[in-house]
């Protein structure tokens, strides 16, 4: 990854924008193919069940946005990526969501992304119990925001009621 990274910033974006444009793509055609599979065994007719159609549903609606969130997530990525396939989500929906997400990704991680990594990782080595307390501090930072944006939203729509 340094070697991406000691390139000029143009195309340090190209090559890692390509990199996980492959991955989440090879991903997502895994998961399609998982679930075609296993649609030509015993099993499945689970899902032609009610419940498989509301999943469905719910992967059509949200399943974009789930995905462009995912490249901000460590770990939750490749699953993301792979229930979008076996969703059988339509390409149409899937490939702008991959292309955001793999654009935010690439430049998240060729500017602060990998320092921000590398910061973490030493204050990880040096200090478990600091490493946690960051974390701990960046999620109630996080949550801090929701709450406060819900508050502000709620408090419009009532003012807006009446």
């Amino acid at each position: 990854m340094d070697q991406i990274l000691s390139l000029p910033l143009g195309v340090a974006l190209a090559a890692l924008f390509a990199i996980v444009m492959v991955r989440v793509n090879a991903t997502y055609w895994l998961g399609r193919g998982v679930v075609a599979g296993f649609a030509r065994t015993r099993l499945g007719s689970s899902l032609q069940k009610p419940q498989a159609a509301r999943a469905q549903a719910l992967i059509q609606r949200w399943g974009p946005y789930a995905v462009v969130v995912s490249f901000l997530t460590i770990g939750l990525q490749t699953a993301i990526n792979l229930s979008a396939g076996a969703a059988r989500m339509p390409l149409r929906r899937y490939l702008p969501a991959a292309i955001a997400g793999s654009a935010l990704w690439a430049v998240l991680y060729a500017t602060i992304g990998l320092a921000a990594l590398e910061a973490w990782l030493a204050l990880a080595a040096a200090s478990p119990a600091g490493a946690g307390l960051a974390v701990a501090a960046v999620v109630v930072g996080a949550l801090w925001i929701v709450v406060a944006r819900r508050r502000r939203s709620a408090a419009k729509s009532a003012d807006t009621v009446v």
